[in-house]
């Protein structure tokens, strides 16, 4: 396919196992640095570059252990310098996640002025943000993107073709691309519970996981979609299933 060969080689186990550490000490620093779950809308007070920093270790601490299984894979490739090359590929995926970060900050900071208008305001933007995250779930274009992620060999012949010098960095940053588009929309609903809601946090974190790992994800991740379709009916009942945005008084999900 390439007109290279790709070559795998040995276990991968310490540069994948450097990069759940690094999950878990993004998690461990969300959960001692916020102390609990939270639905505060907008953006937490935070200007633009606290607000990149903080969303790009939480998504190191949600994307990571669900990128891991691809990761360990691409590095069974690499004949030398495994961990420091490993190291370029999880800064550029990172990477795309943080610029993500940009429309996320401007988002947020418009949900945080639906707040100040009235309860029904904010119970119809978040019965909107259920509805894309529920229709996206369903969009043959997330499929596609969460085929890439779940079998990924495809990707790493595609990796052995790049240009020595870049391959790592380009990697990283396509592979990122990809769970982007996997996984975008289920950022567009924490906005509804609150971006440092760790309860939802954990909960979309385990979805992510499975939706990517297990054999039956595409189901999960269709299962999801509709669930949340039945939020976006359920919060005008139920306002507090949005309490970032209805002022619900949850702190949990």
């Amino acid at each position: 396919m390439t007109g290279r060969s790709v070559t795998v080689r040995g276990p991968a186990a310490a540069p994948t196992g450097l990069l759940l550490v690094a999950a878990a000490a993004a998690w461990v620093w969300m959960v001692t640095r916020w102390g609990g779950t939270r639905a505060t809308p907008g953006t937490m007070g935070l200007g633009l570059p606290a607000f990149l920093a903080v969303w790009t270790l939480m998504m190191s601490a949600m994307m990571l252990p669900a990128t891991a299984p691809v990761a360990g894979l691409y590095t069974r490739t690499i004949t030398v310098h495994r961990a420091p090359r490993m190291v370029v590929f999880t800064v550029a995926y990172l990477l795309v996640w943080a610029a993500a970060g940009l429309p996320a900050y401007a988002l947020a900071a418009a949900l945080g002025r639906v707040t100040s208008l009235s309860a029904m305001a904010g119970t119809a933007v978040a019965a909107a943000l259920f509805t894309v995250n529920g229709v996206y779930q369903l969009m043959p274009l997330k499929d596609r993107c969460l085929a890439k992620c779940r079998s990924p060999i495809g990707m790493i012949m595609r990796y052995a073709s790049y240009p020595a010098p870049s391959r790592d960095l380009r990697a990283g940053l396509h592979h990122g691309a990809f769970c982007l588009g996997c996984c975008w929309s289920l950022m567009v609903v924490l906005a509804a519970f609150g971006v440092m809601n760790l309860w939802a946090m954990v909960v979309l974190a385990a979805v992510i996981s499975v939706e990517k790992l297990a054999p039956a994800g595409h189901l999960v991740a269709r299962a999801v979609g509709v669930v949340s379709l039945a939020l976006a009916v359920a919060v005008f009942w139920v306002p507090a299933l949005a309490p970032a945005l209805t002022g619900g008084g949850m702190t949990g999900m």
